[in-house]
């Protein structure tokens, strides 16, 4: 046989092997044939307990991260920083194509196992919903069938070692049918993404070589309500402030002292109430100042399909706040929210005391047009206009005996916003991929308002970044009952194949 034969039945073979991943069908028809191995794997990965608090379990999943992506035929290497290390892994396809980074996020929020409705939240445990309840599936069920509204309940299911098995198992179906990108691959792995990332910038300043790409896809994130195919072009940042009101130096018995001694907890509750106005509104003075949305703004956020009312009925509100006047309107603002409340004790717990202090610990949600250190600014200069001393620590008796209004007020700077144009060479290329394996059942949206660790990438490398979205928007992400729903993480796999095989 000669070298010149040779050379056409390879080069044949690839033709015929890269023609079989183009249509719909084709895509369709890998992923099933791909779906076992990948279950088994995901199952496997989500056994591994992942809080980025304990560094025995980085270095669990780090080992995974590093095998499961050397034997996809990707060189690896460890990347230590100031603290937690993070992996880099990169395949070359072409000589003079571009690159494309794709940022992981491994790790998971703590859990507390008792809440789950399962022995252990990582011990993968496949559902079904009879009657309105989840009942468990023995797991070689899957071996016969693959119902697409069964969900696998574990921590990180969804958030996000779900949508990273998506993108490794599109590696091996890309492998299996001797199909190459034709572009390269570089992926940077994070397992503290949960804790705002604290190394993340660090890593990109000092690795700005190494990381060098065209554009960045983000393999984290929910899906739009729609349950459809999601590409997200922004995210909202994230800061924090923890807002403690002070009352008597101890808990007093509030027959003994209630009428006399003030309780902090009205005191903290009239600051809450003073930040919104009845419909939702912030009113601290300047909090939305710099953002605008123009007519064709929201002529094209009115493009994604939704539906107030469904909305409100899934979530089980009469009405929205009135930030926007829809859900996607919202998502362009600044949010000021109350996630956590603390005084004194409730339920059994219950005593009749003043307690010595109350606190409110506040999320805002950040969009590029308004940084994280002026809305902390503006949220502590409202606190210290409504007559609050703030306090470093405890007050001090001098303090006490001054101030008649106690407070402290701390903050942490988290990620940052971004938010990238649709309309460019990378909006683009995914719109094609998508178009590929969902026809038009996708949706483009402008800003999601979820964290994403993305900003330092956009700031340092300069380059566009977009989120693939994938699990179902129902997955309970970050609370007892993480699940991915089957049919999401086949269709993230289909997602990832198109994506990896459209020509950019």
């Amino acid at each position: 046989m000669s070298k010149y034969f040779v050379l056409l039945l390879c080069f044949t073979s690839n033709l015929f092997a890269q023609a079989q991943l183009q249509t719909k069908a084709e895509i369709d028809k890998a992923v099933a044939s791909q779906i076992r191995p990948a279950l088994q794997e995901f199952k496997e990965c989500l056994a591994i307990p992942n809080d980025g608090h304990y560094p025995e379990q980085i270095q669990a999943n780090m080992q995974w991260a590093i095998n499961a992506f050397t034997k996809r035929g990707f060189t690896t290497q460890v990347l230590k920083t100031p603290g937690a290390p993070h992996v880099f892994a990169e395949r070359k396809f072409t000589k003079k194509g571009k690159t494309v980074l794709f940022y992981l996020q491994i790790d998971g929020q703590p859990v507390d196992s008792s809440a789950w409705d399962q022995s252990s939240p990582f011990q993968a445990t496949l559902k079904e919903n009879v009657n309105g309840k989840w009942t468990t599936l023995e797991w070689t069920k899957l071996d016969t069938n693959i119902n697409p509204d069964w969900r696998i309940y574990a921590r990180s299911a969804s958030d996000s070692k779900g949508p990273a098995m998506c993108f490794l198992s599109a590696l091996s179906i890309l492998d299996k049918y001797k199909v190459k990108p034709n572009f390269n691959i570089k992926v940077i792995m994070d397992f503290q993404e949960e804790m705002s990332s604290p190394q993340l910038e660090w890593v990109v300043k000092n690795n700005k070589g190494l990381l060098a790409a065209d554009m960045v896809l983000i393999m984290d994130g929910t899906r739009h309500v729609s349950n459809l195919p999601t590409l997200c072009f922004g995210a909202r940042g994230i800061a924090t402030v923890t807002l403690k009101v002070y009352g008597p130096r101890n808990a007093l018995h509030s027959g003994q002292y209630g009428n006399y001694a003030p309780n902090p907890v009205f005191a903290l509750s009239r600051l809450l109430a003073g930040m919104k106005d009845e419909q939702g509104r912030v009113i601290i003075p300047g909090f939305y100042d710099g953002i605008s949305l123009s007519d064709s703004d929201r002529a094209e956020l009115k493009k994604i399909p939704e539906d107030e009312n469904e909305i409100n009925r899934t979530l089980g509100i009469a009405k929205a706040e009135s930030v926007g006047d829809t859900y996607q309107e919202a998502m362009q603002y600044p949010s000021l929210n109350v996630r956590g409340l603390r005084a004194a004790w409730v339920g059994k717990e219950v005593r009749t005391i003043i307690p010595q202090d109350a606190v409110a610990e506040i999320d805002m949600r950040l969009v590029p047009e308004s940084s994280g250190e002026k809305l902390v600014d503006l949220l502590k200069d409202y606190v210290e206009s409504q007559g609050f001393h703030l306090v470093n620590g405890e007050p001090t008796e001098a303090e006490r005996s001054q101030y008649t209004k106690l407070a402290s007020f701390t903050s942490n700077l988290g990620s940052d916003p971004f938010r990238t144009d649709i309309d460019t060479e990378l909006g683009h290329w995914l719109t094609r991929s998508h178009q590929r394996a969902f026809g038009d059942q996708f949706v483009k949206v402008r800003t999601t308002g979820g964290s994403q660790p993305i900003a330092p990438f956009i700031q340092t490398l300069s380059i566009p970044a977009v989120s693939v979205r994938i699990p179902n928007p129902d997955n309970s992400i970050h609370s007892p009952n993480e699940n991915i729903r089957l049919g999401n993480f086949v269709d993230g796999i289909a997602t990832m194949v198109a994506t990896l095989t459209e020509k950019l």
